[in-house]
C-alpha cells in the first residue's frame, strides 16, 4: 500500500490505491509520455541526416556528408547542452512539472517544422527540437524520483528500471515506423509522423498530471525579483548582439552553415572547461573534494571520448547503412533507417544481463573498479569503429556489405554502453562535492556535448573525402582504444584521487 503522506506525493499519484505494476500511478504517465517523446526523437534522428544527404531529386537538401554530420552532432551536443538550463528553469522559474509541459509543447511545434517542406523551416525546427529537449529531459527523470518516498524508497530503483524501458521501447519502434515513412513515402510525412508522437506524449502528460507527485510543482529555489531584472538584461543584451552579428553575415551574403556549427562546437567544448575551472578554483572545496573533482576530470575526459563515436550511429554510420549496406536480410527487405533501432534493442536485451553480472562479480568480489569498467567501454567503443573500418574495406568498388557487419558494430557499442554509461551516473554522484551536488549531473550531460563538439570540428575540418572512410574509422577506434589502455595503466592514481570512493 503507497504512503498517505503529501510530503511524499504518492497520495495524489494513487487515487483509490490504484498502482502501475505496484508502483505509484504517476509512473505510468511518465512512462508514457518519455516513451512518446523517445519515439518522436528517434524517429526523426533516424531520418535526420539521410534527409539533409539525399539528393534535391529525392526530396533531401543535398548536403554534403561531413556537413550534414557535422550539423547533426552540433544538434545533439545543444540537446544535452540545454538540459543545464533546462533544470535551472525548473529551479527557479516554473517547477518541474510546467517545464515539463512546455518542453514537450517546443519540441512537438519543433517537429511539425521539420514537416514544412522549406529548408529554413527545417532548421527552426531543429533548433526548438533542442530547446524543447533540454527543458523536458532535464526535469522529467526528476519528476518520478517525486513519486518515491526518499532515496531508500524500495521501489525507487524498480520504478527508474521501468521508467528507462519506456525509453528504450520508443526508440525501438521510432525507426521501424517513422524511418519507414520517411524513406519509402516522403521525408516530411515521416517528420510529420514524429510530432504527432510527440503530441500523443503531450497529451499523456497533460491528462495523467493529477496522478503526480505535489513536489513536482515545486520551485524548489525561486528567483527573486533583482535576480530577474539583472539575468533578463545580461540576455537581452547577449541576443541583441548575435542578431546584430547575424544580421550583418547574412545582409552581406556570407552566411553559410559553418557560421552557426562552428561557434556551437567551440561553445560546446568551452563551457565544460570553464565549468571545471571554476570548481577547481572554489576554495570552499576541501583537499578531499579537490582531489576527487581531480579523479573526476578523467572520467569526463573519457566519457567524452565514447561519446564522440557512440552518438555517430545516428550520423556516419546511418549514412553507410544507406549507401554500402544490403538492405536485405534472409530476404525481408527493410529501409536503412531500421538499424537505428538496433541499439535499444540490445539494451533491452542485456540490460539485466549486465545488471545480474555486476552482483554477482560484487558477490565474489570481483566486481571491476569503475576506473576499470570505464577503461572496457573505450575499448569497446575504439573495436566497434575498427570493425566499421573492416566493414568498409569490404564495401570499397561499390560492394553493398552485408548487414550483419552493422549489426556487429551496434551490438559492440551497447556492451561498451552498458560499462560505461550507468556506471558514469553513479561515480558522478559519488565524487560531486557537497555543495554542487545538484549541479553535477548537468555537468556528465556536458561529457555528451564535449564529445559530439569534437567530432562536428573533425567533421567540418576532415571534409568529405575522408568523413565515413577507412582512414575515418580507424583513427578514431585507435584514439578510443588508446584512451582506454591509459586509463587502464593509471588507474591506481586516479583510484587515489578519487579517496574513500570506489
Amino acid at each position: 500500500m503507497a504512503s498517505t503522506t503529501l510530503d511524499t506525493g504518492v497520495t495524489s499519484a494513487t487515487p483509490g490505491g490504484k498502482t502501475f505494476l505496484g508502483h505509484p500511478r504517476g509512473l505510468a504517465t511518465l512512462f508514457m509520455s518519455e516513451m512518446w517523446e523517445r519515439f518522436s526523437y528517434y524517429g526523426m534522428r533516424a531520418l535526420l541526416v539521410l534527409y539533409m544527404t539525399a539528393s534535391v531529386a529525392e526530396g533531401g537538401l543535398a548536403m554534403k556528408t561531413a556537413v550534414a554530420a557535422a550539423v547533426y552532432s552540433v544538434y545533439t551536443a545543444m540537446v544535452y547542452l540545454l538540459a543545464l538550463p533546462g533544470g535551472w528553469i525548473a529551479d527557479r522559474f516554473l517547477g518541474a512539472r510546467k517545464t515539463v509541459a512546455l518542453g514537450g509543447t517546443i519540441i512537438m511545434i519543433g517537429h511539425f517544422l521539420l514537416a514544412v517542406p522549406v529548408s529554413a523551416s527545417f532548421f527552426v525546427g531543429l533548433v526548438f527540437i533542442a530547446v524543447g529537449s533540454g527543458l523536458l529531459k532535464a526535469n522529467i527523470s526528476t519528476m518520478v524520483g517525486h513519486l518515491y518516498d526518499g532515496p531508500n524508497d524500495p521501489r525507487r530503483d524498480g520504478g527508474f528500471t521501468i521508467f528507462y524501458m519506456g525509453i528504450n521501447l520508443g526508440a525501438f519502434v521510432a525507426p521501424l515506423v517513422v524511418g519507414t515513412v520517411g524513406q519509402e513515402v516522403n521525408w516530411h510525412l515521416g517528420f510529420a509522423l514524429a510530432g504527432i508522437g510527440m503530441a500523443l506524449g503531450l497529451l499523456q502528460f497533460l491528462l495523467g498530471t493529477r496522478h503526480l507527485s505535489p513536489k513536482s510543482n515545486v520551485v524548489t529555489s525561486p528567483i527573486s525579483a533583482d535576480e530577474k531584472r539583472k539575468i533578463f538584461t545580461k540576455a537581452g543584451i547577449w541576443l541583441a548582439v548575435a542578431a546584430v552579428f547575424y544580421g550583418v553575415v547574412g545582409a552581406t551574403g556570407h552566411f553559410t552553415i559553418n557560421w552557426a556549427i562552428w561557434p556551437l562546437s567551440i561553445a560546446g567544448l568551452a563551457i565544460p572547461f570553464l565549468v571545471f575551472a571554476k570548481v577547481k578554483r572554489d576554495k570552499d572545496l576541501d583537499a578531499n573534494e579537490q582531489s576527487k573533482m581531480s579523479g573526476y576530470i578523467w572520467f569526463f575526459v573519457a566519457a567524452a571520448v565514447f561519446w564522440m563515436i557512440y552518438d555517430q550511429s545516428g550520423s556516419t554510420l546511418n549514412v553507410f547503412a544507406d549507401e554500402h549496406t544490403a538492405s536485405n536480410l534472409f530476404g525481408i527487405h527493410f529501409p536503412s533507417s531500421w538499424f537505428q533501432s538496433l541499439n535499444p534493442l540490445y539494451i533491452m536485451a542485456l540490460a539485466p544481463v549486465f545488471a545480474w553480472i555486476w552482483v554477482a562479480l560484487a558477490r565474489r568480489s570481483k566486481n571491476p573498479s569503475t576506473t576499470m569498467k570505464f577503461a572496457f567501454g573505450l575499448l569497446m567503443i575504439g573495436a566497434s569503429f575498427i570493425v566499421m573500418m573492416l566493414a568498409m574495406a569490404a564495401a570499397s568498388g561499390g560492394t553493398k556489405v552485408t548487414p550483419l557487419w552493422l549489426a556487429l558494430v551496434y551490438l559492440v557499442q551497447t556492451v561498451g554502453e552498458l560499462t560505461l554509461s550507468p556506471v558514469g551516473l553513479s561515480v558522478t554522484t559519488k565524487l560531486a562535492p557537497t555543495k554542487y551536488a545538484s549541479q553535477m549531473m548537468g555537468v556528465w550531460f556536458l561529457a555528451v556535448t564535449a564529445g559530439d563538439c569534437v567530432a562536428a570540428i573533425f567533421q567540418l575540418v576532415l571534409g568529405d573525402k575522408i568523413v565515413g572512410g577507412t582512414a575515418y574509422f580507424a583513427v578514431q577506434g585507435v584514439m578510443a582504444i588508446v584512451a582506454g589502455v591509459a586509463l587502464a595503466m593509471y588507474r591506481k592514481k586516479v583510484v587515489k584521487l578519487m579517496g574513500d570512493v570506489h
